[in-house]
């Protein structure tokens, strides 16, 4: 039997219908990843599940005593709160149920034999069902639990946490109350690549049914049992996770745009007919009258797809070959170092992630390369002819007072992209704003609309570096996939910080990623390029000592145990040990041409497919590479 179902659901806001005759049911277990269009009601539709909002129309059948739990995207606290305080307020009832426990029974201690006294054991019982059922006997045993489980000091003030912590603390303040269905509005947000892999991990091991909202594909795929898309007032499933539900989206997709193309092509024919006369009296025509009326009604009340937002970014005049040199750079602040001795060179036409955990450094780092900050120790070399383009995660260049059209012309009516004029509304229209919104001010946009607004800005101006700080914050899944598309065919410098994986993943072309204590690292290749990389590399790192240990025991053990030990190559291994240098050379050779050509850039205006194309073999070879040399140390050293 379903935990919750929603069959038949109507919520309109003003003219738009965000639930058209929906139904929606959630299994026990299940996790359920809700995804859609900004501004599509997903939200809303969480909130009607949480019990906080309810539909205009529709049937709501929840399981007898069903507990739901809500986390906003934004959480609130009260500040000056311990944690251990903040988190036991998602026991407020219980610990409320207990007190007045306590109270009964001090007075049925008071109260002699009689009515009054049968009227508080009775009550008594009660309370002590409701405590039992609820697990409440022992409340502060599950608050410590539940930080210990989270990794949470019970004892710090909520105030002083980060962005990420606080997110831990609402996920405590959720699960002490042990729910049946846990309902999450984007969880990832403000968390770092740890934080968003233990979500992954404590969301799998829970028993309670999940309903979330992300536009985090990989959180999806690794997370969501199944899909729920709110399309145009529907809610359409696909059971698996996101990978899944992209091949049957797109097959959905066409079977409706063949299916659309027949009724459309059958009512045009229809209206000819109508258009050259009808025989009176006649039932056939009267019938086809009718038919057509009906085909009419069925085309006015089709919701098509909604169109994707048209992105063009103003390419500037080309930058210097080298967009910043930066030789031993040194940063610190107080005691602390933020950059220790860090060497990189920035090709025009580069693409680089900077990864890291919140409060690393990153934002410094990328100062450093533009000039903006100059570092305590070594050198940093700005190029010639630098555009650039800043994409601010903070929304700080936002007017929150101006109108959209202020904020993307301002004092003029017309935006010039790459040398052609278009109109501020046209525009507008490209970021799917609505003319009618375009005298609205920016603090009435949600903040995916604040980021697609930003991201208008950011295009409206000629640059050859743009400069992108967590710009896939509250986008929706089909303008992130636009926005990567764009990214992989711009012709200048992309320097980007962002914790979404599968981003980066399709448009970085090289990782710059911390060490730990201001070390910071390039690495080739995108996000899961670099997690494999640089696990090699920590292995690598843990069994040098180990090697060392090995070859000084044999050292030591003199020429006859070494004598003794001694194994000698098969033939299949003397062959394999003749053909590595040869084969590690040819690999070598591959990645330098490769190299040359991702350096160059072009071959990403050219060809955006074979560019991507290159830049995976570019990182496979360097792994073939890592593998080819292990195996013959591993042979030279068993010969040996």
């Amino acid at each position: 039997m379903s935990l919750y179902t929603i069959t038949g659901a109507q919520l309109a806001f003003g003219h738009v219908a965000l639930l058209d005759h929906a139904d929606f049911s959630l299994e026990a277990g299940e996790r359920v990843g809700l995804i859609g269009r900004n501004g599509a009601g997903k939200s809303s539709l969480l909130k009607i599940v949480a019990e906080l909002a309810k539909p205009d129309d529709g049937l709501v059948t929840r399981q007898q005593n069903l507990t739901t739990v809500y986390v906003p995207q934004e959480p609130e606290f009260d500040t000056d709160a311990s944690v251990f305080d903040t988190v036991a307020a998602g026991l407020t009832h219980a610990r409320a149920v207990l007190d007045e426990y306590d109270a009964v029974a001090h007075e049925l201690a008071e109260v002699p034999e009689g009515a009054r006294h049968d009227e508080l054991m009775a009550r008594m019982n009660t309370l002590q069902s409701s405590l039992d059922a609820a697990d409440a006997w022992n409340w502060r045993t599950r608050v410590a639990t539940t930080l210990a489980q989270i990794g949470l000091d019970g004892d710090a003030r909520v105030g002083a946490l980060s962005g990420g912590m606080q997110k831990r603390v609402a996920l405590a303040r959720a699960l002490v109350v042990q729910p049946d269905v846990l309902l999450l509005d984007e969880p990832t947000n403000h968390l770092d690549f740890d934080g968003i892999r233990w979500l992954e991990e404590l969301l799998i091991s829970q028993r309670a049914g999940l309903l979330f909202i992300t536009h985090d594909r990989a959180f999806l795929d690794r997370v969501a049992t199944r899909i729920v898309e709110l399309d145009r007032g529907r809610l359409l499933s696909y059971p698996g996770n996101f990978s899944a539900y992209q091949v049957r989206k797109a097959q959905q997709l066409e079977v409706e745009r063949i299916e659309n193309e027949k009724a459309d092509k059958l009512l045009a024919q229809e209206e000819v007919w109508i258009r050259k006369g009808v025989e009176a009296r006649r039932t056939r025509s009267v019938g086809r009258i009718a038919r057509l009326v009906q085909m009419r009604n069925e085309r006015a009340e089709r919701r098509n797809v909604l169109g994707n937002v048209k992105l063009d970014v103003g390419q500037g005049e080309k930058s210097g070959k080298i967009v910043a040199e930066l030789t031993d750079v040194t940063k610190r602040y107080g005691e602390r170092t933020v950059v220790d001795n860090f060497t990189a060179t920035v090709i025009r036409g580069d693409k680089i992630g900077f990864v890291g955990p919140n409060g690393a450094g990153k934002t410094t780092l990328l100062k450093l390369i533009l000039g903006e900050l100059q570092p305590d120790e070594g050198k940093v070399r700005v190029g010639t002819n630098l555009q650039v383009a800043y994409f601010d995660q903070m929304r700080a260049q936002l007017d929150l007072d101006k109108s959209l059209a202020d904020t993307i012309s301002p004092g003029s009516e017309w935006v010039e992209v790459n040398g052609t004029k278009k109109h501020v509304m046209s525009y507008l229209g490209d970021f799917l704003f609505a003319p009618e919104r375009a005298r609205s001010p920016v603090r009435s946009l949600s903040g995916g609309e604040r980021n697609r607004l930003l991201l208008a800005r950011l295009f409206a101006r000629p640059a050859n570096v743009l400069v992108l700080d967590e710009p896939t914050n509250d986008l929706d899944i089909p303008t992130l996939e636009l926005l990567e598309e764009l990214l992989a065919e711009y012709d200048g410098t992309v320097l980007l910080v962002s914790h979404d994986r599968a981003f980066l993943d399709n448009v970085v072309t090289s990782v710059i990623a911390s060490e730990g204590e201001g070390k910071w690292r390039e690495y080739v290749g995108g996000f899961t390029d670099w997690q494999v990389q640089s696990e090699r590399s920590r292995q690598m790192a843990q069994e040098a000592p180990k090697e060392a240990a090995r070859d000084a025991a044999s050292k030591d053990g003199g020429a006859g145990r070494n004598a003794q030990r001694a194994v000698k190559l098969s033939f299949k291994e003397q062959r394999e040990l003749e053909a590595l240098p040869a084969q590690i050379a040819t690999l070598e050779a591959e990645q330098k041409t490769i190299g040359a050509q991702l350096e160059d850039g072009s071959v990403f205006a050219k060809d955006a497919a074979e560019g991507t194309r290159l830049t995976q073999r570019y990182a496979a070879i360097e792994e073939e590479l890592l593998v080819a040399l292990e195996r013959w140390d591993e042979l030279e050293s068993k010969r040996k």
